[in-house]
């Protein structure tokens, strides 16, 4: 995978993204002031809303890019906020954090159960006892319904693209395939291709693994909290604590 190119235009993508749902989420499950680490944090959107709104919060993410992107937001906006560098499955530098935000699809980018085991084991080592992880990730549905060879694309004037979507070769993934034709400097557009993988497991596949890691399940729902899921929800929450020793 790579965000070379696709980190700097990934807000264009994602114009329409539900953030202050996001933000509402968080927010009604954790208290202001709480200490956060907001993992694959992307471009930091929304690890710089929850500054903005009184929580004490770092971003984390794999993409140099990305980061890059991340900080230039929080220094105009004047947010102290840290970005470190660093692999969702491997976290260090942190401990008895509060809270850990996994968002935006973030943990859809494991495609491999032991990933997703070791991205909870990582958690759980930096957050303190009854430490709150809140993560939300496409359905099977939504994988196998919305991502079924469509496309995508937008004309505007300095960045247009096509994404094509189909379905990869393990259960309950997505190949995406995202041709950019970018506007440079002297007026000359510039092709530029970007490949992404993402897949997703049942909710009883994250509970099990959740529970071997040490985290008691609060809350399962639909629809940033507001429902219960049903077979058609297209992303599925997940909150919950890590258990006392």
């Amino acid at each position: 995978m790579t965000y070379q190119h696709f980190a700097y235009i990934y807000d264009r993508l994602m114009t329409d993204a539900p953030y202050e749902s996001w933000v509402s989420y968080a927010q009604e499950r954790l208290p202001k002031g709480t200490t956060i680490v907001d993992v694959a944090c992307g471009t930091g959107t929304f690890t710089l809303k929850m500054a903005q709104e009184g929580y004490n919060i770092s971003g984390v993410d794999l993409s140099e890019e990305m980061l890059s992107v991340a900080k230039h937001k929080a220094d105009e906006a004047k947010e102290n906020i840290t970005f470190v560098r660093q692999d969702m499955q491997q976290l260090s530098g942190f401990q008895n954090i509060d809270a850990v935000t996994v968002f935006c699809d973030g943990m859809n980018y494991l495609m491999e159960e032991d990933q997703v085991r070791l991205t909870f084991e990582a958690i759980a080592a930096i957050l303190s006892d009854d430490g709150v992880l809140l993560f939300d990730v496409h359905s099977p549905y939504k994988m196998d319904t919305d991502f079924d060879y469509k496309v995508y694309a937008e004309n505007d004037e300095d960045v247009s693209y096509i994404w094509f979507a189909q379905p990869g070769e393990l259960e309950n993934s997505v190949e995406h395939e995202l041709t950019f034709f970018i506007k440079n400097e002297v007026g000359i557009y510039e092709r530029v291709d970007e490949a992404h993988s993402q897949r997703t497991f049942d909710s009883s596949v994250y509970a099990s693994i959740l529970d071997d890691c040490g985290f008691e399940i609060v809350e399962i729902s639909a629809a940033f909290g507001e429902k219960a899921p049903i077979h058609q929800t297209d992303r599925i929450f997940f909150y919950a604590k890590k258990r006392r020793k």
